[in-house]
């Protein structure tokens, strides 16, 4: 009670600052959590009177997209939303404010087929096993959940050899949109970024004994312009109104 009375003091205050002088923050944000963000973003921006101007990229990786690889460019930004790890490399780096690091949901992998396919039954390891091992291709991410399910979930499952031929990492793509054209048979991304793409259909999460939980958090860079209003969004996107939105999207609430 007392976090979303500080929560909403602060957007009071906000919007009665910002009356006369709306500001423009710059958000750098992460596949995971940018449902929930598309979402609550705007809530924030009608609260206040500001307006947000978003980067989307990766949290780690190689790609001139990824987060981490914008800020050593130079680029701009008041926020950044990201897997937890990756923010604390930067914070480790000086570029992000350790003191602004805020919780904001865990993520966790799913898989999908193509609209109209059977679902195969994932419910248990076997069953997932077994899918994996009947299945002609499997795709997944570039990001965490694909470098787990690549250098771990299939060497947990004591399938990687059988993998190796069919199982392909991609790039700056939704996982689900290569399901959706029928390239790959089963799709594997956190929940929250297969739930958005038309012509899938959602089978489940991975089996609890072998998944990989990704948190997802955001901080302010050091050089950002407006760290007040960064503040802010921050702590509306991890306030208990914005929950049922964060949940919505296939995220799990952090427990506080």
């Amino acid at each position: 009670m007392k976090r979303l009375f500080t929560v909403t003091a602060l957007l009071a205050g906000l919007a009665f600052n910002f009356a006369a002088q709306a500001e423009e923050l710059s958000v750098m944000t992460s596949g995971g959590f940018t449902a929930a963000y598309k979402i609550l973003g705007p809530k924030f921006a009608a609260a206040t009177g500001n307006t947000l101007t978003t980067s989307l990229g990766p949290s780690m990786g190689k790609a001139p997209e990824a987060i981490p690889n914008r800020l050593a460019r130079g680029e701009h930004a008041d926020v950044v939303i990201m897997v937890g790890y990756a923010l604390d490399e930067l914070i480790k780096q000086g570029k992000v404010d350790p003191a602004s690091r805020v919780e904001l949901a865990d993520s966790r992998i799913g898989m999908v087929v193509r609209e109209g396919a059977v679902k195969p039954d994932i419910s248990s390891v076997d069953g997932l096993k077994n899918t994996l091992l009947d299945a002609q291709s499997v795709a997944y991410s570039d990001s965490a959940s694909g470098v787990y399910i690549e250098q771990q979930l299939f060497k947990k499952l004591g399938i990687e050899d059988q993998l190796k031929p069919k199982a392909k990492m991609i790039a700056r793509i939704p996982v689900g949109s290569v399901v959706a054209t029928g390239d790959y048979q089963l799709g594997f991304q956190q929940v929250s970024e297969l739930l958005p793409v038309p012509g899938v259909s959602f089978v489940a999460k991975i089996p609890e004994s072998v998944q990989s939980v990704t948190r997802f958090a955001a901080g302010i860079p050091v050089k950002a312009e407006h760290p007040e209003e960064a503040k802010a969004l921050l702590a509306y996107l991890a306030a208990p109104a914005a929950q049922a939105d964060v949940q919505a999207t296939g995220l799990d609430s952090v427990k506080r």
